[in-house]
């Protein structure tokens, strides 16, 4: 096949490049044995190269993967008509290239082991026929940034460019015999030319016939397909050869199973309990490899949208350890092996980076529920938080949002018919705390977790989904008071509203339920006030001695010394969001380094972030879809890394654990996974500049105007809701929405 030495050679400068704040130490040294057959750590393979990012089997997934050599690739072979092998990961080629652009007529049907198949196949053209072919994303949901632009790699680019192991996969031995192409004959010509390191099929024949005829170091392995497929040469479903492991001892050294035949799961995606089949393929003196892992795959729900929990399931459960690793995402298991097996969990550790919760383990669990703050304790968050909200009985609750209609059942409630719109709150309709007295609430509303991302596939812990109960902030400060934690934090927005329309306090009701909790009393644990507002946490300053920190609710790049010393005389700290932090585009990070977390710090202000979470849509494609890669740049005080003091997140357990992780400490000698990623990296090598994303608008910098406030109003006790321009949802409604509302007097009047 034809190939341009010239694109090659400046792509492999450009992922050189990305790659340069990547290299170091290629792994960080484990004492302890592995469980795995030979002891030593389990082997991760790069299905396709990186191919959670780069189009499956392309250069650039290729040379990403083999720049640290820490990963073996993997090529699935097809033949072309004149028997050059080349790497695709569909045997039908209109589903990863552009084939159906060159050739419009290409289309054929062919039987694939029995199965009338309908595409475009490597069968019907030769090699020089396709080398204008070019690749694009196998998986749709990906980033088509880099579609169209990298050609098909052969066979012997794959065994001989990038100076890793290799693993050839051959899929369908017997579909290219009906064409007298002999992939046996192929595959045995490469091994004699070239190191391969491992070769799998799902044909017990065909690795038959490689068996003695292949060098000593190849390892031959058998892939087992879904259980209920039945396997070509002999015949039997899959699922019944699991069952006589020995039989395949005779010609394989291991097996690469499904990663469900390890770990099944309920039909609803929740894990059920591990099955023998490591144990089995150990005790038959078989390696076990898992597959079918990748980062921006719905996980079971066990892992709270966490890939590095899912490989650590397999290889650090404390009973079993698979030989490999097939996976999409090479370096987030190498994170794993690497730094993150043996931890002690159990260790309390409330150093910086702080980990405070978001609503609780709101990423588990309803928001400000009884369960979302005892599994963030559990999970080991250092502070715990309250957004505190008013009831229409003047009760101070932990609510993530002031409109019900966001967090709770009210929608479906005899409550619905008390929607509205506050203009000064929002311009949709909404049912408010202050419309329902606390036992309102309590009896008869059922919490309601979160879902960021509900317009896509990943929604949050389905189980756990209306469960829980709701906290009043006496409840919390009772619950936070007996727990091992550093910190509490309560959030307080919307106090200007609530005292002029209200007539309600909040300041002074947060202050006097913390004094009546016996926390002013205590130094075990400090209290944190949040807020976006200068006013509100100037008011705090005035009364009592918390630790203030300011919510910067805008995207800057900076803050001008005006602003920081204004910020200084009302606040402790300051929470960011990831964004002023990691500017993006179109989820790819840029080359803008902000100052702002310098700025701040220099100033005297720890700097905390928000909003993280677990599920890959958050994440720009720099962080591989893997949480812990992006607190890791967040944290990481050097050149690249973000050097904020603390995380605001909704899954404080996957933060906990990367504090716990073997590699913080070890300086020069970090593994060059647990480096931050190039800022503009990514974009840089995309070859198509027409693909390229928009350019990022310039941030703006924070200024006085922007800190500056005036006083919080008085309180103003009001006779009806209405005055505040309550607009009921429609006409049908106001009558009954005014009988209901201009019977009681505002709370605290």
């Amino acid at each position: 096949m034809g190939r341009s030495g010239h694109a090659c050679s400046v792509l492999g400068s450009l992922l050189l490049l990305l790659l340069l704040p990547l290299l170091g130490p290629a792994a960080a040294q484990k004492g302890s044995t592995w469980k795995t057959l030979s002891g030593n750590a389990p082997a991760v393979i790069a299905k396709g190269g990186f191919s959670g990012l780069f189009p499956d089997s392309s250069d650039a997934a290729y040379s990403f993967a083999a720049g640290p050599q820490d990963s073996a690739l993997w090529c699935d072979v097809r033949l072309t008509k004149d028997a050059v092998g080349i790497c695709l990961p569909d045997i039908k080629m209109d589903n990863c290239t552009t084939i159906s652009d060159l050739f419009p007529k290409g289309k054929k049907t062919y039987r694939v082991n029995g199965v009338s198949t309908t595409g475009w196949f490597s069968v019907d053209y030769t090699g020089i026929e396709l080398s204008n072919v070019t690749l694009l994303r196998a998986i749709l949901s990906r980033t088509n940034r880099f579609d169209g632009s990298f050609q098909i790699v052969p066979v012997e680019v794959a065994l001989s460019q990038y100076k890793a192991p290799t693993w050839l996969n051959v899929q369908h031995d017997s579909f290219y015999s009906q064409f007298n192409l002999s992939m046996r004959s192929y595959i045995l010509s490469m091994s004699k030319q070239y190191t391969v390191d491992y070769i799998s099929s799902p044909e017990v024949s065909f690795l038959k016939s490689l068996l003695g005829r292949v060098g000593r170091k190849t390892k031959l392995v058998f892939r087992f397909l879904d259980e209920g497929l039945v396997e070509p040469s002999t015949n039997q479903t899959y699922g019944s050869m699991l069952k006589n492991l020995s039989s395949i001892k005779t010609f394989a050294s291991g097996i690469l199973v499904p990663k469900h035949y390890i770990w099944p799961v309920t039909a609803d995606n929740y894990l059920q309990p591990s099955t023998s089949v490591v144990d089995d393929a150990h005790k038959a003196d078989l390696e076990i490899y898992a597959a079918d892992f990748a980062n921006d795959f719905a996980l079971s729900y066990n892992y709270s949208y966490d890939p590095l929990a899912e490989y650590l399931r397999f290889i650090d459960n404390g009973a079993f350890c698979v030989d490999g690793l097939l996976t999409d995402f090479p370096i987030t298991p190498l994170e794993a092996i690497g730094c993150f097996t043996n931890l002690n969990n159990t260790k309390a550790d409330h150093g910086a980076p702080l980990v405070i919760s978001h609503n609780g383990a709101s990423g588990d669990h309803p928001d400000c529920t009884d369960l979302a703050y005892q599994k963030a304790v559990a999970d080991g968050a250092d502070v715990i938080d309250c957004a505190v909200q008013v009831t229409k009985d003047g009760i101070p609750i932990c609510m993530s949002s002031i409109d019900l209609m966001d967090v709770t059942t009210v929608a479906s409630s005899q409550f619905s018919s008390q929607a509205g719109v506050i203009n000064d709150i929002k311009a949709v309709a909404g049912v408010y705390t202050f419309n329902l007295t606390w036992e309102d609430i309590a009896n008869n509303l059922k919490p309601m977790i979160s879902n960021p991302f509900g317009k896509s596939t990943l929604s949050r812990n389905p189980r756990s989904r209306n469960a829980g109960k709701f906290m009043r902030l006496s409840d919390f400060l009772a619950f936070a008071k007996g727990e091992d934690l550093s910190g509490i934090m309560i959030t307080v927005e919307h106090a200007s509203f609530m005292a002029e329309k209200l007539g309600f306090g909040v300041v002074d009701a947060v202050i006097k339920a913390v004094d009546d909790s016996g926390y002013s009393k205590q130094t075990a644990q400090k209290v944190m006030i949040q807020s976006t507002n200068s006013s509100t946490l100037v008011k705090f300053k005035q009364l009592a001695k918390y630790n203030l920190v300011y919510k910067i609710d805008e995207e800057v790049k900076d803050a001008a010394p005006s602003s920081l010393a204004d910020i200084k005389k009302f606040a402790d700290a300051v929470s960011v969001s990831i964004k002023s932090v990691y500017p993006e585009t179109s989820n790819f990070l840029t080359n803008q380094t902000n100052p702002l977390v310098k700025s701040l710090q220099s100033a005297g202000l720890p700097v905390y972030v928000y909003l993280l979470m677990n599920e890959f849509l958050s994440q720009p494609y720099d962080f591989f879809s893997d949480a812990t890669a992006q607190i890791n740049a967040l944290v990481h005080k050097g050149v690249e890394g973000g050097g904020v003091d603390g995380l605001i997140t909704d899954f404080p357990g996957t933060a906990h654990r990367y504090k716990l992780n073997s590699c913080r400490k070890m300086g020069d000698k970090t593994p060059y996974y647990m480096l931050p990623p190039q800022r503009g990296g990514l974009l840089g090598v995309i070859p198509d500049k027409a693909a390229l994303p928009p350019a990022m608008a310039p941030m703006p910098v924070l200024t006085d105007s922007d800190v500056a406030e005036p006083p919080l109003p008085p309180l103003q006790e009001q006779e009806s809701w209405l005055v505040f321009d309550f607009q009921p949802r429609n006409p049908e409604d106001a009558l009954a929405a005014f009988s209901v509302l201009s019977r009681s007097k505002i709370p605290g009047s």
